[in-house]
């Protein structure tokens, strides 16, 4: 057995001989709410077995809280977070948060206006943290992390870097889980509608498409680029009958455009999947009542809001963890 007594011990070492997480014994330690009587009991009880004495500069960080954390999601959209998908992630997001005393703040910071009003809110400590998400080509918001004296957590991997604190989704994965749907369904003529190109999650989802479709011994050539909303899934549905009439399949890179792409498919006469084999990506609520029901990759949201909490909630506590990439999985209904 290791001698603890010659060395500082840890709170990994306190999870683990608590039997609790290590966030929950951090909660515990730093006399944050929410933690149930059993666990607190079993977290002292450790504490002082194997005699733990807190980091000064981390415990001075967890009690000196604001009290608020933002969710900043570069965008100029106003309905941004009536988004079923940013909607998922504010669920997710609240439903650790509500287990703390610390309230969400949200922030649209495309604008100039909204970049200086976030920085300077985090320079001031009017809030603990951040969680930036839908960063774009050389957005200034992603430089963020080494500007502010806050904890900063991004939702995606922006594209031209890779930030130290991030909770993503393995879109390249779900890509190739797509186009290999299409590709076992006897498809050839695979075409997709991209996401944007200067966000990860849209330059993720093309790779993928692309290396299902190299395997496969097929082109990938019929590409048309989309902005993940419904009426830019319909316009670039448009420009694919148009450009390339002979395709029997489409991987949609979200749900949203592979809505408005179905209905363009419906006006211009074409059979799904009769004639055009459908896949779109998220699972968002939608996608199981369109007609006919849309297969699809599905990602955790609700867990990418969740996890970025909790990521952040760590990181205030002065740990540090780290990055983490959800799963994806097809999810087969009656378009592919």
């Amino acid at each position: 057995m290791t001698d603890l007594s010659k060395r500082q011990v840890t709170l990994d070492e306190v999870a683990e001989r608590a039997g609790v997480s290590r966030s929950a014994a951090s909660r515990v330690i730093n006399n944050a709410p929410h933690v149930s009587k059993a666990k607190r009991e079993a977290v002292q009880r450790a504490v002082v077995d194997l005699g733990y004495v807190p980091n000064a500069t981390a415990r001075a960080l967890a009690t000196q809280q604001v009290g608020a954390v933002v969710l900043a999601i570069s965008s100029d959209n106003p309905q941004v977070f009536a988004d079923p998908f940013f909607a998922d992630v504010v669920v997710g997001v609240n439903s650790v948060l509500e287990e703390t005393e610390l309230e969400l703040m949200l922030l649209l910071a495309t604008s100039t206006r909204g970049q200086t009003r976030l920085e300077q809110l985090l320079r001031t400590r009017q809030a603990d943290g951040v969680m930036l998400m839908s960063m774009h080509g050389d957005d200034p918001l992603a430089a963020l992390a080494d500007k502010v004296d806050v904890p900063v957590v991004f939702g995606g991997c922006p594209v031209n870097f890779e930030p130290r604190y991030y909770v993503d989704a393995d879109n390249r994965g779900g890509a190739r889980l797509a186009t290999e749907h299409l590709v076992a369904a006897g498809r050839t003529r695979i075409a997709t509608i991209t996401g944007r190109m200067d966000e990860g999650a849209g330059t993720a989802r093309y790779k993928g498409y692309q290396e299902a479709l190299a395997v496969a011994g097929l082109e990938a050539n019929r590409v048309v680029h989309g902005d993940f909303s419904e009426d830019g899934g319909s316009r670039a549905m448009e420009e694919l009958l148009a450009k390339y009439s002979d395709l029997d399949a489409v991987f949609i890179a979200s749900d949203q455009m592979a809505i408005g792409a179905l209905r363009v498919l419906k006006d211009a006469g074409r059979s799904v999947p009769g004639d055009v084999a459908i896949v779109g990506f998220n699972d968002i609520t939608s996608a199981r009542h369109t007609e006919p029901p849309l297969t699809t990759i599905g990602q955790p949201i609700q867990s990418l809001g969740r996890e970025m909490a909790r990521m952040l909630l760590s990181l205030i506590a002065g740990e540090n963890p780290t990055p983490l990439i959800l799963p994806t999985r097809l999810i087969p209904r009656t378009s592919a």
